[in-house]
Formats: C-alpha cells, sequence, structure tokens
C-alpha cells in the first residue's frame, strides 16, 4: 500500500505518524455538518505489516425533494373516458331508455350549431351493457348478430330504399336539400341549360345538311353538336350532384363533382369530337367524293353561328360577373377553372363558332375549286379545334381535383388575422385549399401562448377562493388534486380559444366552410 510513500519513509515511522493522526481527528470536532445520522468506515489493509488505516466519514445527502410517484395509466384509467349517446347505443347495444338512467355530463360540442351536448362516462355505460345483457359473452354475441344483420342490410340496400334513408337522416341530414330546382335557373346552371337546347337543334339541324350534301366539314360540325349536347347534359348532372349535402360517407360533400363532370367532358370532347373529325377528314382525303350542293348547309351553318354565338355571350357574362364577385380578371377566373361547368360551355362555344367559320371557309373553297380535298381539311382542323380544348379542359379540371391552394395573397389574410390574436404566438404549416364552388379548407399548427389561456381562465375563476385552495394544500397528494382540477380547466379554455378562432376565421372569411387549427 502507498508505494509513494513507503519509498520515502520507514513503515515504523508511517505507522507512528498515522496513529498520531487518527488520535487528534478522534478529538476534533467535523468540519462538515452532519446533514444526516450514521457514519461509514473505509478501511484499508497492508498485506506486509498487517496495517490497518481506518477513516470514519458521515454519510452525505442532498436535499430531499418531495416527487410524486409515476402513475401508470392502464387500460382502467380509460373508463373515465367519456362517450357519446350515439356510440353507446352502437357499441353496447342499448336503448334511449337505458342512457336515461345514467350520469349525464355536459362537455363543449365539437359543432358550430350547437354549443355543449351530453356525454356519458365509459365506465357506466359498461356496467350498464352488463346489467342489461347479463355478461360480456351474451354482449359480444348480440354485437355479432347486429353486425351479421348490417351486412344483410347493405347487401340488401338498393331494395330498401325507406330504410336507407332513415339512416341517412340518423346520421344527421337536418338541412333541407338545397333548391335544385332553381340551379338551373341561375348562374352555371342557367348557362348549362341554355347549351343543350342549342346544341341540341345544331346537332338536328347539321346532321340533316351533311345527309343531304355529304360535306365532310359538315358532317365534322354535326359530330361537333352532338358532343356538346352529351357534355352538357353531363355537366348538368355533375351540377345536379354537386349542389347534395354532405353526409357520413362524404363529410366534405359533393362540390367536386363539377369538376369530375368537367374531366369527363374534355375525354369525351377528344374521344368522341376529335377523334370522329380526324377520321372523317383522313378518310375524305384518302377516299375524295364529289359534293352535292352546299346552299343549304350555308343556311345551317349561318343559323348555328348566331345560335352558338348567343350562347358563347351568356357564358361570357356569367363568368365575368363571377370573376367580379370573386376579384378577379376575365382570364385568371378561365385559367384557375374557378366555375368548371361555365368554363365548359365557354370553350366549347368559342370552339364552335370558330369551327363554323373553319368548315364554312373550307366548303367555300371546295364550292369554287371543285376539290373536296379543302373539305376534308376543314374536318381536321375542326378535329385539331376540339382537341385543344380537351387538352386544356383536363389539365385545369385535373389540378383542381388534385387539391391546389388558393391565391398566396388570401393565405396570407387568413395568417395574418391568426397571428394578430393575442392568444396566438405563431402559425407554422399553413395549407389552404380550393374545395370547388368558392370553398376553402384551411388548416394550420398554431403555437398559443400558455399565459393568455391561463389568465382567460382566471379571469373566469374565484381569484380568492383559488388563493384558499392554494393555502390549504400541505401534500403532494393535495398538489397533485389541485393540479388536476386546474389543469383540466385550463384545457377545456385552450379547445374554446380553438373553437372562437375558427369561428372568427369562418364569420370573417365567408369562403372558409372548413378549418382545422392543430395545437403545436
Amino acid at each position: 500500500m502507498f508505494p509513494s510513500l513507503a519509498a520515502h519513509r520507514p513503515w515504523h515511522v508511517f505507522r507512528r505518524v498515522s496513529l498520531q493522526q487518527r488520535s487528534s481527528l478522534s478529538q476534533r470536532p467535523p468540519r462538515f455538518p452532519q446533514l444526516c445520522h450514521g457514519e461509514q468506515t473505509f478501511t484499508l489493509r497492508s498485506s506486509v505489516h498487517s496495517l490497518k488505516l481506518e477513516f470514519n466519514f458521515p454519510l452525505w445527502s442532498h436535499a430531499v425533494r418531495a416527487v410524486l410517484k409515476k402513475r401508470e395509466y392502464g387500460a382502467k384509467y380509460t373508463q373515465n373516458n367519456f362517450i357519446t349517446a350515439v356510440r353507446a347505443m352502437n357499441e353496447f347495444c342499448l336503448k334511449p331508455s337505458d342512457l336515461e338512467q345514467l350520469r349525464k355530463i355536459r362537455r363543449r360540442s365539437p359543432h358550430d350549431d350547437t354549443e355543449a351536448f351530453t356525454v356519458f362516462l365509459r365506465s357506466d355505460v359498461e356496467a350498464k351493457a352488463l346489467d342489461v345483457w347479463g355478461s360480456h359473452e351474451a354482449l359480444a354475441r348480440e354485437r355479432n348478430l347486429r353486425k351479421e344483420v348490417e351486412r344483410e342490410y347493405q347487401e340488401n340496400i338498393f331494395r330498401n330504399q325507406r330504410l336507407l334513408q332513415e339512416y341517412k337522416d340518423f346520421w344527421g341530414n337536418t338541412k333541407p336539400r338545397s333548391g335544385q330546382r332553381t340551379t338551373f335557373l341561375q348562374g352555371p346552371g342557367k348557362v348549362v341549360m341554355v347549351a343543350i337546347c342549342i346544341n341540341g337543334l345544331n346537332f338536328f339541324f347539321k346532321l340533316l345538311a351533311w345527309v343531304y350534301t355529304g360535306s365532310a366539314s359538315m358532317f365534322s360540325e354535326a359530330i361537333h353538336s352532338l358532343a356538346d349536347t352529351c357534355n352538357q347534359a353531363l355537366l348538368a348532372l355533375g351540377i345536379s350532384q354537386s349542389v347534395r349535402n354532405p353526409d357520413a360517407v362524404h363529410p366534405y360533400g359533393f362540390s367536386n363533382m363539377r369538376y369530375i363532370a368537367s374531366l369527363i367532358s374534355g375525354v369525351g370532347i377528344f374521344m368522341m369530337g376529335a377523334g370522329l373529325s380526324w377520321y372523317h377528314g383522313i378518310m375524305g382525303l384518302l377516299h375524295p367524293e364529289p359534293i352535292e350542293s352546299l346552299l343549304w348547309a350555308y343556311c345551317i351553318l349561318a343559323g348555328s353561328l348566331v345560335s352558338e354565338g348567343a350562347t358563347l355571350l351568356v357564358a361570357i357574362n356569367e363568368i365575368k360577373r363571377s370573376a367580379r364577385q370573386q376579384g378577379l380578371s376575365f382570364y385568371e377566373y378561365v385559367m384557375q377553372s374557378r366555375d368548371p361547368s361555365t368554363n365548359v360551355v365557354l370553350l366549347e362555344d368559342a370552339a364552335a363558332v370558330l369551327g363554323v367559320i373553319l368548315a364554312a371557309g373550307c366548303m367555300g373553297l371546295t364550292s369554287l375549286t371543285g376539290n373536296p380535298a379543302y373539305d376534308s381539311l376543314g374536318s381536321l382542323g375542326v378535329g385539331t379545334l376540339l382537341g385543344t380544348v380537351s387538352a386544356f379542359l383536363i389539365y385545369t379540371n385535373t389540378e383542381a381535383l388534385l387539391g391546389r391552394s388558393i391565391q398566396a395573397e388570401r393565405v396570407q389574410k387568413l395568417t395574418e388575422f391568426l397571428e394578430n390574436d393575442p392568444a396566438v404566438r405563431a402559425i407554422h404549416d399553413v395549407k389552404a385549399t380550393d374545395m370547388g364552388l368558392s370553398k376553402v379548407r384551411f388548416k394550420a399548427e398554431v403555437d398559443f401562448d400558455g399565459r393568455v389561456v391561463t389568465r382567460s381562465y382566471l379571469e373566469k375563476q374565484d381569484i380568492d377562493q383559488i388563493l384558499n385552495d392554494i393555502q390549504r394544500v400541505k401534500t403532494p397528494e393535495e398538489l397533485e388534486n389541485f393540479m388536476l382540477k386546474h389543469g383540466e380547466n385550463i384545457i377545456d379554455t385552450l379547445g374554446a380559444e380553438v373553437d372562437r378562432l375558427e369561428k372568427e376565421l369562418k364569420q370573417r372569411n365567408p369562403e372558409v366552410r372548413h378549418v382545422d387549427l392543430e395545437i403545436l
């Protein structure tokens, strides 16, 4: 032991010094205060001289902190969860009369149209279910039986229209169905109905002119009018479906049906209009045939030009009115496809007017030169025009269905409104999506100021009572109960702040229909 010391002094000297130090230390008061009772002895031994050195040190410890025991939250703790009446009846096979006997708790409602709603403790619901059904096994059998009944109901759903309507009413279709009768008397519906009538008549007269003259250009124009009529009928279907109210399967509604109908319309124009026009034009170039008198064809084209022009003016006026309401230019409104149904009518009628002019010009060249190739080239030109329109419709409606963001200026406006609120520290991950028909879905991560939220809670409390409660806190258990009571209330206050911001955001910006504010 201690080889460095042994090299300088003999062992007996070292032993004498050590013993003297030991005796003097035993008589000397401790240099440090005793923070706790008890001593610990450290012993060093020499294997050569059997030297034993003992040092007594007091046991040191830090200041004791009162720490709450960590709780293990198991399945039993979730029995305090709340459950709604609908879930209680569906999951535990109870009746409304069974729930009347249970404790009712009023909680803040997540819905805009109600301030509060009634919930039940899950433990009470489970106990009532066992009381009604007798055992867990009987309850499980009843659940399986109801699932089997529901499966059979789904299989026979088309034969049970009355039950299906009751099912929809049960899920909350409280609002009356939008007035579809007035949908086609104004706005895009009116434009589409006018276009259907005019294009249907144009198709009939152009078809007669083609049968009489055999002109390839006239055939292309007849196909063009038929494609327009079918596509606009599809648009009318999309408009009627888009005004349906949201249901349990489609919680955000059916507004995108207009974009879907317009997308299918674009594909139909390409396949039915452009494809047939190209085919007839190519066949006319490969196998030219003489053309009969074109007088009647010119008359029908002139009438078609007037009618298509009238429909085009109706669509232009509607787009100008809608663009002015949204603060957009005519070009921006069309390019962003804000109203897909009116856009389709506008582009189809614009293509129809240009197609009539092109067909009349090519037929005139054929009449002057006697060469039917010009008429076939006119058919190819009309097909190319329809292909261009269809490509634009497919692109714009696909972009809309993918979920595009609204204008950056509008996003900034919504963000600034939230950031100017005292309860908000910062806004992150903002997403504002155009859902169609001037409906916007807004989502953001919100960093709330906990101090403002706490003050908002304290403003509604009796401060003297809280101070008295604090003074009565003596033990960790009492502190825990105090914090749990006020902590839950502060969380409710935070939820109320979220609801307030969402409500004010919708009131200031009517186009915002769905708001999702997530607490960061």
